[in-house]
């Protein structure tokens, strides 16, 4: 078979996967860290899909790799299945409520993570606080606040006006500072409205094409 008609089956693939899912290409596009025009591309058949890109499509939904690349097998890994550990899914948050980890609120999608550990959520970061560590686009690990936070630690706390944010935990003089890692901002101390949500635990870098 010719190598574009490969790619472009390929492309087919990726879209009905996308479909799938319910994501417009947009939200799929940047779950993944590439342009909308990029992706739009791949789904025609008019540009060609990395091994990198088909590594993150399996890895961040479950897609089965082996699909994607000549159509055998079931279109998605049985990451949803009962009979998978629930420590290898992480739920995907769009937003992180009040009530968290009482009440996770809804959850996106689940996220397919080697050696997840036990309790773990997921959820998307936005903007560049946190670059380079944590990039804009990235999926970020974390697990729920219930242990004694350390100086260095990177946590995810809601800010006063209720917003999910990442930032460093450092203690200086005594002080607690959320710093973030991004030298263009500047660190603040907590204040009675800052709640920790939880602390990352790892990070799914976005692709780059």
């Amino acid at each position: 078979m010719p190598s574009t008609d490969y790619h472009a089956e390929t492309g087919v693939r990726i879209k009905k996967a996308r479909l799938a899912l319910g994501l417009t290409q947009k939200e799929f596009a940047a779950s993944l860290g590439i342009v909308q025009g990029f992706l739009s591309g791949i789904e025609t058949g008019r540009k060609r899909p990395s091994d990198t890109l088909l590594i993150a499509l399996s890895h961040t939904f479950g897609i089965n790799a082996q699909w994607l690349r000549d159509g055998s097998g079931e279109s998605f890994k049985n990451d949803l299945a009962a009979d998978q550990p629930q420590s290898c899914r992480a739920p995907l948050l769009d937003v992180i409520p009040d009530s968290f980890p009482e009440d996770p609120g809804t959850i996106r999608r689940y996220v397919s993570v080697p050696d997840l550990p036990e309790g773990c959520y997921a959820i998307v970061c936005y903007g560049d606080f946190m670059s380079p560590t944590i990039r804009d686009g990235d999926v970020v690990i974390f697990k729920p606040y219930s242990e004694q936070k350390k100086s260095g630690d990177i946590i995810i706390v809601h800010n006063r006006w209720g917003e999910p944010i990442l930032r460093r935990y450092r203690i200086k003089d005594d002080e607690v500072y959320l710093a973030p890692d991004n030298p263009a901002y500047a660190p603040f101390r907590p204040d009675d409205g800052t709640r920790t949500i939880g602390i990352v635990v790892d990070v799914w870098r976005k692709v780059i094409i």
